[in-house]
């Protein structure tokens, strides 16, 4: 029988410590489910083995392999061989040398150029479309200035005055810095536009408003309520810029307007052995295989990620 004289307990509020742990909980299984989706992406974890692989072989290779970049006076225009697996140039350096040295020029350019042109474009579309009003009007149409003029022909002017006054200077000092740097100011311009008008729309949500009239600031709004809710396209285009990277800085390259020595790049060696497809097929299908490879991955690697992140996917089933 029950005792009516017991007041009954109110079960008790959770706490802040509850409610974060909560959250905590919940953001991580969330992470777990993107993990899973992602994984079940056959081409995506080829890419992701393919791309690692390609990073160890650049950063990793030269420290295993018997010869340097710098090492000539093999024969020259030598087949593949055992002990030059890539065959040797038109100076005598082993061709695998060359690739290694020649790969880690091309991914830290295709590096540096994701991060700059992905950091640029949001910073640019979130301030756009948060503002709105004439900082809008001013971005948005400089956007549109710059889109009506092919980007390759932008890095080529600009790379173009870069590699004069290089030639043209007593250092004739490294360059590929600088070239990532000029494709990095250029590449921004897409993810700007995502950005933005995914903003626009962000910007007139409840929590924003909730935010808003308990005084936050612009910046807190734009850093930690909104942009959090964007990190999915974020990622999806900063993977795909490293991809537009590689290719555009193989385009400069070839034409003589990318990197030059002392540097090298995959790009560049296309460019030196262009002559040579007839008869020493193998100076030019090798770089050119690992560009191929190089912007496959990340391609597969930013369709798996698309496909994981997917907004009609993202409610966790209890």
């Amino acid at each position: 029988m029950t005792d009516l004289t017991t007041p009954a307990v109110p079960p008790a509020a959770p706490t802040t410590a509850d409610k974060s742990q909560f959250d905590s909980s919940s953001a991580r299984k969330q992470w777990q489910v993107i993990a899973r989706r992602f994984l079940r992406h056959r081409a995506a974890v080829v890419g992701v083995v393919i791309f690692i692989l390609l990073v160890l072989f650049a950063f990793l290779g030269s420290a295993f392999w018997q010869y340097s970049f710098t090492d000539l006076g093999f024969p020259r225009y030598q087949n593949p061989t055992a002990d030059h697996p890539f065959g040797t140039d038109r100076l005598g350096a082993d061709m695998v040398s060359q690739t290694i040295r020649g790969t880690q020029f091309s991914l830290q350019i295709a590096l540096v150029v994701a991060f700059l042109s992905t950091f640029i474009g949001v910073m640019l579309g979130a301030l756009a479309g948060y503002k709105g009003g004439w900082v809008d009007t001013a971005i948005s149409r400089f956007i549109d200035l710059l889109l009506v003029i092919p980007s390759f022909i932008i890095a080529a002017v600009l790379v173009r005055n870069s590699f004069v006054a290089s030639a043209t200077g007593s250092n004739g000092g490294s360059n590929w810095l600088v070239v990532a740097l000029y494709l990095g100011l250029i590449g921004w311009l897409s993810i700007a536009r995502v950005i933005r008008g995914m903003v626009l729309s962000l910007r007139e949500k409840e929590f924003v408003e909730a935010a808003r009239a308990l005084g936050a600031s612009t910046s807190r709004i734009i850093f930690r309520h909104i942009l959090p809710n964007t990190v999915d396209v974020i990622i999806v285009n900063a993977t795909l810029a490293v991809a537009q990277a590689v290719l555009l800085e193989a385009a400069l390259s070839f034409i003589g307007l990318g990197v030059h020595s002392p540097d090298t790049s995959l790009g560049l060696m296309i460019s030196l052995n262009k002559n040579e497809l007839n008869l020493h097929p193998w100076l030019f299908l090798i770089p050119f295989v690992f560009i191929v490879l190089i912007s496959l991955s990340v391609n597969f690697i930013g369709d798996g990620l698309r496909d994981a992140f997917d907004p009609r996917q993202k409610r966790v089933k209890a």
